[in-house]
């Protein structure tokens, strides 16, 4: 790993945009199920409030990972589909699949120890 500044580092920005676990799971989705999510699916899915939903949903917008795109006026509806920022998130996505499958135990042991 190179050495930067701590206060610009490269894992401090990725992780200020990426800054918890719904968000991670909210990425997730567009991976498992296709490019186009509506948020009453996502919350379906994930279980979420709607104001959980709706406030990481925003986040992940204002921080370029996401787009809402309108598909009806009346009533109002929206989808939401990953920009190429978000859609450069598959190798974190997958590095994060294959390493939890690797290591499932959550209590800190790993099947090797």
């Amino acid at each position: 790993m190179k050495i930067t500044s701590r206060q610009n580092c490269p894992i401090r920005r990725a992780t200020s945009v990426l800054s918890d676990q719904w968000s991670f799971l909210i990425i997730r989705e567009f991976f498992l199920e296709g490019k186009r999510r509506r948020f009453q699916d996502l919350q379906s899915e994930l279980g979420l409030s709607p104001n959980t939903l709706s406030n990481r949903l925003k986040r992940l917008e204002q921080q370029g990972v996401i787009e809402r795109q309108i598909y009806s006026d009346h009533p109002p509806r929206a989808e939401y589909v990953l920009t190429s920022k978000g859609n450069a998130l598959a190798p974190i996505m997958n590095a994060l699949y294959d390493w939890g499958t690797e290591y499932p135990d959550t209590n800190g042991e790993d099947r090797n120890g």
